[in-house]
């Protein structure tokens, strides 16, 4: 099998690619081609554009192994790997000309589904911003050449934290309600708009810690192995792993704390 290195350059190398496109279309002016689950939750003419572009190079490069991809779905491959891509994660912020948006790809071994698989390498990266998050199993966590590891020694009451909302009206609510009672024991609360610059966010410390539910295997393929490689704790409800349930990434000090009280309660 190709190495984890290789595996990791590869999806930084079609990353950077695909983001170049990304942010061109969004330069030359964004349409929306349709509403998923709600009227909220829009997909643009990029994604797909973006998507299809990933998909080709991937087809080209690795035609054994499988594909999942927000916009076109699954494909089946005889390798064992399979391919989780994101073509714009933070798609609002994109639609809006907020520069909080990336393109993230993952390597995976095992089913396309967060809980049993295991992840391998993956790159997150951000053209409005022009940042590249890198990592590979056992092999650390990168912001371009500079190693990243997530903040230590702080307490709760220090604790910068993340988090993100759903697609479904009731359901920001019930967020809205949990949010409302962590603030006051907490530092602050971030919500950025792209569950992978979330998790990416947490491996460089720019916050301690960041907690969703509902994510799809796409929106944390890249960014979960990011933040554990740059040594966050990240799991799901228990001790189960992140999944689309509820995923979790903090800092080792601050997990138990913000677990007990968002785990289950969203």
């Amino acid at each position: 099998m190709t190495g984890l290195l290789e595996l990791r350059d590869l999806a930084v190398t079609i990353a950077r690619e695909a983001g170049e496109l990304a942010a061109r279309r969004r330069a030359e002016g964004v349409s929306i081609a349709a509403s998923k689950s709600s009227l909220e939750d829009v997909v643009t003419e990029a994604d797909r554009e973006v998507e299809d572009l990933i998909r080709s190079r991937l087809g080209e490069l690795r035609p054994d192994d499988a594909f999942l991809g927000e916009e076109s779905g699954a494909e089946g491959g005889s390798s064992g790997l399979t391919w989780v891509v994101d073509p714009i994660d933070g798609t609002v912020n994109y639609l809006y000309g907020i520069p909080d948006y990336c393109v993230s790809i993952a390597v995976v071994e095992g089913e396309p589904e967060p809980s049993s698989w295991t992840a391998l390498a993956g790159a997150v990266f951000a053209p409005a911003k022009g940042e590249l998050f890198t990592a590979a199993a056992g092999h650390g966590a990168f912001r371009g050449d500079e190693r990243l590891a997530v903040n230590t020694g702080m307490s709760p009451a220090l604790a910068l934290v993340g988090t993100g909302f759903g697609y479904s009206a009731e359901k920001r609510v019930r967020q809205a309600a949990v949010v409302g009672s962590l603030i006051a024991e907490v530092r602050d609360i971030r919500r950025i708009g792209a569950a992978a610059l979330d998790l990416c966010a947490v491996a460089c410390g720019r916050i301690d810690a960041y907690y969703e539910s509902g994510l799809n295997p796409w929106d944390q393929a890249a960014g979960v192995l990011i933040a554990q490689e740059a040594g966050a704790r990240v799991e799901g409800r228990g001790g189960a792993p992140a999944d689309r349930e509820f995923t979790i990434a903090a800092a080792p000090e601050i997990f138990g704390f913000l677990h007990d009280r968002v785990a289950n309660a969203q």
